[in-house]
């Protein structure tokens, strides 16, 4: 049985990827710094910190594939912590790729953001992207092989307050009002965590070594309209949706390809989970909850 480490497999999507690599019949090893609420029978789990390179070498002995989800993803986190915003992207990812290197993994995954090549993103985007450069370096220079997956607008069971999509559903739950932070046109192109976590597992097919994987909805949604459909879904009236527009956001508007570096390909699920289903699922997650 082939073993694999999924480093912030405690997280949002980074739990849904190691489930389904247990259900692919990988031997899953979660490494993070929080025990996983998620953990199954057949996972290990090693509670640890990015920076500790003794640990993450134990842990990384023998596995073939490393998955990080270990991230600040939260763009206004980041931008009012920058150097914490550098320590855990930046060089907790790099301490991984090292143990990577040191113990002959096979593939290195890098779980990366459509901001990467965006004037936006602040702080997260510029980690992100020295964070790819690193990864692409360390293939030059050591052949450690990889895969970037730079995922979009990720929503679904599992989330919490650092996830748009989540913010808005809890607070329109408990105001009655659906309220977004960002500009009435802005476009986003929404994809199922679960989709996302599927195809998170497909790339270690080897056509998809040492690329760059672009994973996102099907097509650009408005955020006015998605808003519109949440609050039909929920029985609230269009003139109780709210926009509050910022100095600064951080948040792409229309694209996140403002300047595009390179071509990169798109990974589309043949079969996705639909967007309406996908929210009735995270509202009645919502509910249990409180």
């Amino acid at each position: 049985m082939k073993k694999v480490v999924v480093i912030g497999g405690s997280g949002f999507i980074g739990s849904h990827v190691a489930d389904h690599l247990s259900e692919a019949g990988y031997q899953v090893t979660i490494y993070d710094s929080n025990y996983s609420s998620w953990l199954s029978a057949d996972q290990e789990m090693v509670v640890g910190d990015l920076l500790d390179e003794k640990k993450l070498n134990q842990t990384i002995i023998d596995a073939e594939f490393v998955y990080n989800f270990a991230a600040i993803a939260d763009l206004n986190e980041s931008l009012l912590n920058p150097q914490k915003t550098i320590n855990i992207n930046i060089l907790g990812n790099t301490n991984v790729m090292e143990s990577c290197r040191l113990n002959n993994v096979k593939r290195f995954i890098f779980a990366s953001s459509i901001y990467v090549n965006s004037r936006e993103g602040g702080f997260y985007r510029c980690s992100k992207k020295a964070s790819e450069s690193y990864v692409k370096e360390y293939q030059r220079a050591f052949g450690l092989d990889y895969t970037i997956l730079r995922y979009g607008s990720l929503y679904g069971p599992r989330s919490d307050e650092s996830n748009g999509i989540f913010r808005v559903i809890k607070s329109a739950l408990e105001t009655g009002i659906v309220k977004y932070e960002g500009h009435k046109e802005s476009m986003r192109e929404y994809i199922h965590v679960m989709d996302a976590a599927l195809s998170s597992i497909e790339i270690l097919d080897d056509k998809y070594n040492n690329k760059s994987i672009v994973l996102t909805g099907h097509e650009p949604m408005r955020v006015i309209d998605v808003l519109k459909m949440l609050a039909e879904i929920l029985g609230i009236s269009e003139d109780n949706v709210e926009f509050v527009e910022g100095d600064y956001i951080g948040h792409y508007v229309r694209s996140p390809y403002s300047y595009q570096s390179e071509i990169v390909r798109k990974l589309i699920p043949p079969m996705h989970i639909d967007l309406g289903q996908g929210m009735l699922q995270l509202i009645n997650e919502i509910e249990k909850q409180n």
